[in-house]
């Protein structure tokens, strides 16, 4: 038993690397030398040319990185990696709590501390030679430190209590478990601008002026209270503009980048702040937790049928079962099943996008935002003509050019 779930994973890893291989070439293949006729008016010859450039560049990147992941990672499951790294964490400790987090920590650190030389090269060499790259050394090695702190604190805490409900509760520790993922995840949506952001960026109120104005106007007439608009310092990192809406009642906030603010005029970021509060108006927010909740109820119930299967450590190679052990080998069986939800979440948030395009047609201007939406694609060098096929199992959001004719066809 123990062999065939072994290499039921070895297939799992394999067919998946495939699959997004034939995924990317079929992307890759979609885009045409020339110029394309419903690109004319948004891109001229040199940018198409360069966008090109950009594709490519992170087209042989993502499969550099994705032979490397696969090969360590078939490395650790053939040459029992997993088992010796139970076994050193075994000799520390014999508590259920400190296992798990030791064998995780471990895993994720020197797993991380592999990928950072292609961190860096995509940093410093692709997104530099694109000129998108702001971000310095110093930025890059706190960023990183900040996020590993964050990672320990946050992710080990959650851990020891998912494992202390096991020990207390047995199979049932899922409900538990998905109560506290629940709750957190409202804290998160609730506090992420306020308690996560500035650690990493500093928000600052949208000063007074003619913006301003027209802000607290547009969110005036369609019903929206907002009591600040935040400017983020999204330039010290890179040129790609973004805005973002985030938070839940009272704590609900916009921010936008100051790269959007340069980017675009006036009226064309009220387009793009109207479409963030189309998302708020729509219940889309409630919308993404009820589907991310569903989800996690799902996966833990799953997971709490199969975690006492001395099978499940065992196809690692592994003397004595885990909880630890049977999580991971639970999230590997789990991948296909985590795969097919994502396609179904990422159809809901293509659906959520044309929504808010249509609130901000109708509450603004869909001109204004139409416009926007060209500047920053072209900006940021988006691939204009994805492959349908990988707009349906990777996209969260539509293509500019169909997000565009949705706009239009609303409009009329």
């Amino acid at each position: 038993m123990e062999s065939s779930i072994f290499y039921l994973i070895v297939l799992i890893i394999v067919l998946g690397f495939i699959a997004e291989r034939l995924l990317e070439r079929l992307n890759l293949k979609h885009w045409s030398p020339g110029l394309p006729d419903e690109l004319k008016g948004l891109y001229d010859q040199e940018k198409y040319r360069k966008s090109q450039e950009y594709f490519l560049a992170n087209h042989r990147f993502s499969v550099v990185t994705s032979v490397f992941g696969v090969v360590v990672f078939l490395f650790m499951l053939f040459s029992g990696g997993f088992a010796l790294v139970d076994q050193w964490v075994r000799e520390i400790s014999a508590h259920p709590v400190v296992v798990s987090l030791l064998f995780f920590g471990i895993l994720l650190f020197v797993f991380d501390l592999l990928h950072l030389p292609f961190e860096w090269y995509d940093t410093f060499v692709i997104e530099e030679k694109f000129e998108f790259n702001k971000t310095t050394p110093f930025i890059f090695v706190t960023d990183k430190l900040k996020s590993w702190l964050l990672g320990a604190l946050i992710g080990g805490g959650i851990l020891a209590l998912v494992v202390w409900f096991y020990m207390l509760t047995g199979p049932s520790f899922w409900i538990w478990t998905w109560i506290l993922v629940t709750a957190f995840s409202l804290f998160i949506a609730m506090f992420y601008s306020t308690l996560i952001v500035p650690l990493f960026n500093r928000q600052t109120p949208l000063e007074e002026g003619s913006l301003r104005r027209g802000i607290e106007s547009f969110s005036k007439r369609v019903g929206f209270a907002l009591e600040n608009v935040f400017i983020i310092d999204g330039s010290k990192r890179s040129t790609k503009a973004n805005a973002y809406f985030s938070g839940l009642g009272k704590k609900k906030r916009i921010v936008l980048f100051d790269t959007l603010i340069n980017d675009l005029e006036e009226n064309e970021i009220i387009s793009v702040l109207a479409h963030e509060v189309g998302h708020y108006k729509k219940k889309h927010v409630w919308w993404g937790l009820l589907a991310g909740t569903a989800q996690t109820g799902i996966s833990l119930f799953l997971l709490s049928l199969l975690l006492e299967s001395p099978a499940i450590s065992g196809a690692l190679g592994v003397a004595e079962p885990g909880f630890h052990t049977g999580l991971l080998v639970f999230g590997l069986l789990y991948s296909p099943v985590s795969f097919v939800l994502g396609i179904f979440m990422n159809r809901l948030s293509r659906k959520h996008e044309y929504q808010a395009d249509r609130f901000a047609g109708d509450t603004h201007e869909a001109d204004s935002l139409i416009s926007a939406l060209k500047k920053l694609s072209v900006k940021n060098l988006s691939n204009l003509k994805p492959h349908p096929l990988y707009v349906f199992f990777h996209y969260s959001h539509p293509p500019l050019l169909q997000r565009i004719k949705a706009l239009e066809e609303h409009k009329n």
